[in-house]
């Protein structure tokens, strides 16, 4: 059968493992099968959909876009989020609001360490027992994060 011609349902099942590890890279294990869901059925209902040569990559950028947008609206729940911090009791009171907001702007893994390294008091092996990765793996989010939070807070 062309590929070109192929139902939406084999195209979709020749690609969705791929998609969601692709989408797993962008925005995390949590939110990638769901992000992938929405590109897909985004793409399938195009109108561009059926003249579309190569399947793949166009589903590729679909869920490009998807995480793009997916993005865009976690932030700005945060920034909602930590105007609403500053105007609540806050469960870590020691803690300035522009230290959460840029510890927010983390990437997944490095708020992680932080949060379990500076707010659990875990050392490196232990965050990393924790996550599941090697000690190594953890200094390095650590230095990033750092490198990263040193930039935005040191204004």
């Amino acid at each position: 059968m062309d590929v070109h011609n192929a139902p939406d349902e084999e195209i979709y099942a020749k690609h969705a493992d791929a998609l969601v590890r692709f989408a797993t890279g962008l925005v995390g294990p949590f939110d990638a099968p769901d992000v992938v869901s929405d590109a897909v059925i985004r793409a399938m209902t195009s109108r561009r959909w059926r003249d579309v040569e190569n399947h793949r990559a166009y589903l590729y950028r679909s869920v490009l876009n998807e995480a793009r947008m997916h993005h865009r609206s976690t932030m700005r729940r945060r920034a909602r989020e930590l105007r609403s911090y500053r105007d609540e009791p806050s469960y870590l009171p020691d803690v300035r609001p522009e230290v959460l907001e840029a510890v927010g702007s983390l990437s997944p893994r490095q708020r992680a360490t932080v949060f379990l390294t500076y707010w659990e008091g875990l050392t490196p092996q232990e965050v990393g027992h924790r996550l599941g990765v090697s000690e190594g793996t953890v200094k390095r989010h650590l230095a990033r994060a750092r490198h990263t939070l040193r930039g935005l807070l040191d204004d």
